[in-house]
């Protein structure tokens, strides 16, 4: 199938506190020829699922942690090719979520960069461990994430996505989350000192401790995360169909290699 290769007309900046290490931090990402690739330290790592270097509470890619939100956004729009520079090694929390990295690179513009032929996925692509799952398969865009905490509240939670054109106001809002028991211990471990009560949804024992855009704010956000770590695999998300039950972001890495070695030939 052709398809269009996409990058941003001018420069986009952004600025913030780093989603772990709560240090101020800043990401430009610039316009790009020669795929997505994101450097730091004068280490410059292509987005590909074989170059990801940790998955611990996020996706790190070579030196840059929690890219997700950023590929998550650039899978949205179909940006194929740009280059994003990162200070302090991690890039910033803004909204929880991939809004703010949306709407600031719609804003910007895309600049086309000519047609590339996307390579057929003729098989299924499944990942499972456990009572964890994700299918592939050739689709029209169809993503539905599966939520269980099983007895623990919230229990089960569904959220399906049946095309990108909602992506903006259905997936991009949903913020990261966290178990309120698991708060203290997680900040003292040094991780998620850039979020507050705006930029993360707490959940207690028997509902949300603070606010919730959605009710099914978590089964979204894992959706969003599921999409910017499948689009390392570099297939345009919206000629995918894609399940996944309980997946983070090791299992959804996983999948993304599989996704490359059956379309690209990559092992």
């Amino acid at each position: 199938m052709i398809a269009r290769r996409h990058t941003v007309k001018d420069d986009v900046r952004f600025e913030g506190l780093g989603l772990h290490s709560g240090l101020d931090v800043r990401a430009v990402v610039h316009p790009g020829t020669n795929g997505i690739a994101f450097s730091s330290g004068g280490s410059r790592t292509l987005a590909l699922p074989e170059n990801i270097s940790d998955t611990k509470r996020c996706t790190k890619l070579g030196p840059v942690s929690t890219i997700e939100h950023l590929m998550s956004a650039f899978a949205a729009l179909e940006i194929t090719d740009a280059e994003v520079e990162v200070s302090e090694g991690e890039m910033p929390a803004l909204d929880g979520a991939s809004l703010q990295y949306l709407e600031s690179l719609v804003s910007a513009g895309l600049a086309d960069l000519g047609e590339y032929e996307v390579p057929e996925l003729f098989q299924r692509v499944f990942v499972q461990e456990g009572n964890i799952k994700i299918a592939i398969a050739k689709g029209s865009g169809r993503w539905r994430f599966c939520f269980d905490t099983g007895e623990r509240w919230p229990g089960c939670q569904e959220f399906e996505l049946n095309g990108f054109d909602s992506y903006a106001a259905d997936v991009a809002p949903a913020r990261t989350f966290g178990f309120e028991e698991e708060v203290a211990p997680i900040i003292l471990a040094g991780m998620a000192r850039g979020l507050n009560a705006k930029s993360a949804l707490v959940i207690a024992e028997h509902g949300y401790r603070n606010e919730a855009l959605f009710p099914d704010e978590p089964a979204r956000h894992k959706l969003l995360d599921l999409v910017g770590d499948i689009y390392l695999a570099g297939i345009p998300v919206r000629l995918l169909d894609v399940v996944a039950e309980r997946s983070g972001h090791r299992t959804n890495v996983a999948a993304a290699i599989k996704l490359r070695a059956a379309t690209f030939g990559c092992r």
